[in-house]
């Protein structure tokens, strides 16, 4: 019905920025099968640095994709962000369909248009992770000082818009009682999507820990590095971000950094590790699931998202918490961990409760059944 949907309507995709293929990305590549025709609205694209479905779509972005040093410093346009979105055009569409985890769920439809969001997250950078961006070591002085002046307005800004959108879809019930306690609205669930099929499980490992992520402050990596200095073992860290020189700096002898890898190689990390590291806060996580589709553990610090895809008791068990976000609960999971058995097919089995087509049939359905209230509520008059 989705592509029926376009012959009657115009649709438009949101995402907040184009500059990588992480969780969020997923998302949008799903709702591109699903909408084959519909543009993409973002505030900046990076050209070459997202899956082919994507990059072969048409792409209207706003003005800061034409600022100076936009492929990498894009977060300090952050201020600018909201005026971004304002200034664009959004009034030829029908239905717009965000996917958002800053400000493409604040977009205008026009009268009588009809917004659904996928919220990955309220936007972090103003709200609960704040401190984990702009504090001293991790951003510069006048950084500090420019968003303690213009926190205030953005959170205002944020709440103010929100109501901009129809019908709040969060990745996770973690992210659904943020979306309440910040903009008091409900968001009905639907977990973001994993593709099995990328990848094989594994009985076997090669002896070292796998640590899957961007290279952000909030992701707590350090967390990770410190850890595994104390105990010896053998990390691996495959990612990329703005924190990657202040970590290596901190990273002993048997921490291994691989930067970004493609599909192939990944899949391969996850088959050979013993058990994947997830030290951070998550608004739900799609990593864990992907070591688990390759039959592997995951030792998680106990809260946010992690906590809906991550089994820690009983037969179904998939991985292990700890519940502190200290070096010493971490060193303590992994001692724990040493005495556990885990069955590589059981774990498989987890993850495909969150395959990629489950996902998309959840999504379409939802898509369809409120775009179908829409069309009666026209009908009456209602909008």
């Amino acid at each position: 019905m989705t592509r029926e949907i376009q012959t009657r309507y115009s649709v438009a995709l949101i995402h907040d920025w184009l500059t990588g293929m992480r969780g969020g990305e997923k998302v949008l590549e799903v709702l591109c099968s699903l909408f084959p025709q519909a543009p993409i609205l973002t505030l900046l694209h990076n050209k070459g640095a997202m899956s082919d479905i994507i990059e072969q779509r048409t792409i209207r972005t706003s003005f800061i994709d034409a600022l100076p040093l936009k492929e990498k410093q894009y977060r300090y346009f952050l201020p600018l962000m909201p005026i971004a979105v304002e200034f664009m055009d959004f009034s030829p569409y029908d239905i717009l369909i965000s996917s958002s985890h800053a400000v493409a769920k604040n977009t205008r439809p026009r009268r009588g248009a009809l917004h659904i969001c996928y919220c990955h997250t309220p936007m972090r950078y103003i709200w609960d992770l704040y401190d984990d961006y702009f504090v001293k070591g991790k951003s510069t002085l006048l950084m500090r000082i420019g968003m303690d002046l213009i926190r205030p307005a953005l959170q205002w800004w944020d709440v103010r818009t929100s109501n901009r959108v129809h019908y709040f879809i969060a990745n996770s019930y973690f992210v659904a009682q943020r979306i309440q306690n910040i903009y008091n609205r409900t968001a009905d669930v639907i977990h973001p999507p994993v593709d099995t099929s990328k990848f094989v499980v594994s009985t076997h490992d090669d002896g070292y820990y796998l640590l899957v992520s961007a290279l952000v402050p909030y992701k707590r990596i350090d967390l990770a590095i410190e850890a595994f200095k104390r105990c010896g073992e053998k990390l691996i860290i495959v990612g990329s971000g703005p924190d990657e020189k202040r970590l290596k700096q901190l990273a002993p002898r048997n921490v291994e950094f691989l930067g970004w890898v493609n599909e192939e190689l990944l899949a391969q990390c996850y088959a050979r590790c013993r058990a994947l590291i997830f030290p951070g806060v998550e608004d739900f996580g799609i990593v864990p699931l992907e070591a688990m589709a390759s039959g592997k553990p995951v030792i998680a610090f106990g809260k946010g998202g992690v906590l809906e895809s991550v089994v820690a008791e009983g037969e179904a068990r998939t991985g292990i918490f700890f519940y502190e976000q200290t070096v010493d609960a971490l060193l303590e999971a992994l001692k724990r961990f040493s005495t556990l058995q885990f069955e590589p097919l059981l774990l498989r089995k987890h993850a495909e409760k969150f395959d990629i087509r489950v996902f998309e049939q959840k999504l379409a359905e939802y898509i369809e059944q409120r775009i179908h209230g829409w069309e009666k509520s026209r009908d009456h008059g209602e909008r």
